[in-house]
């Protein structure tokens, strides 16, 4: 009775040894994935992944796999169940579309780039997901009316617009050399950033335009960045030189690497 107790109690050992492993091993795997991408959808649907990730096929380009459209809606669906140590991601939708329905994991805010759609987000130890449903068709209402005008009301209209087009253009030849300016500056700036990925851009314009040492946690407020993201680029640009760490107290100040 004593020996089959004793196997008993080994063999109850074994199993939870064993299961202790396989969920060890499991979240291990999961906290070292990582995801800072870059998500752009075109106007037919297709959508390209690009940035840093160790996730496997997660980068992709030119796919219609994660869209799908249904009379005027658009439906997009990236859900991973693997937990990510952290992700971050910009995701640009086609131009003048429409968000009816917008979910993710993590944290989203949703911004407008030139009349196109920006969903910025982040997330720590959590899967990945973002689900949109999004409308790209102009409604054409206003040229439905247009139409039943009669000739006298489209001469007027046409009075109208060409009035209207002469002060725009006195107006854009004023502003035309100030924009030539700032295009050079920013063609510039994209010069010296060749072989970043785009959060390294993004922390190299901020010290750029504060002139002053910044704290980590700074450009992560600043950025609204998760802190691995932030600590993880800032290690990849000091050993390219481009910028340097100063410890003051507990705290290390960044700074662009002087020339």
């Amino acid at each position: 009775m004593g020996f089959d107790k004793t196997c008993r109690q080994i063999s109850l050992f074994f199993v939870l040894f064993f299961l202790i492993s396989i969920l060890s091993f499991s979240n291990i795997r999961a906290e070292g994935y990582y995801a800072d991408i870059t998500i752009d959808v075109d106007s037919s649907g297709f959508v390209t992944i690009d940035g840093v990730t160790n996730y496997p096929g997660l980068l992709v380009n030119n796919t219609q796999s994660y869209t799908l459209k249904k009379q005027s809606y658009w439906l997009l669906n990236i859900t991973i169940e693997d937990v990510f140590s952290d992700f971050v991601y910009a995701m640009t939708l086609p131009e003048d579309s429409s968000i009816n329905y917008i979910k993710s994991s993590g944290f989203i805010q949703i911004q407008e780039d030139q009349g196109n759609l920006l969903v910025k987000g982040f997330g720590e130890n959590e899967s990945f997901s973002i689900v949109a449903q999004y409308q790209t068709e102009k409604q054409l209402e206003a040229s439905s009316e247009l139409i039943q005008f009669d000739s006298i009301h489209l001469v007027l209209i046409a009075a109208i617009i060409l009035l209207v087009l002469s002060l725009v253009v006195i107006l854009v030849r004023g502003k035309k050399e100030g924009k030539r300016t700032g295009e050079q500056k920013s063609d510039e700036v994209d010069h010296d950033f060749k072989g970043l990925n785009q959060r390294q851009k993004e922390i190299m314009k901020l010290l750029m335009e504060r002139m002053v040492p910044l704290t980590q946690t700074d450009i992560q407020k600043e950025l609204n960045l998760p802190k691995a993201a932030v600590s993880r680029n800032i290690r990849r640009l000091e050993l390219k030189g481009l910028i340097e760490k100063e410890q003051i107290g507990m705290s290390n100040l960044i700074r662009l690497k002087k020339k």
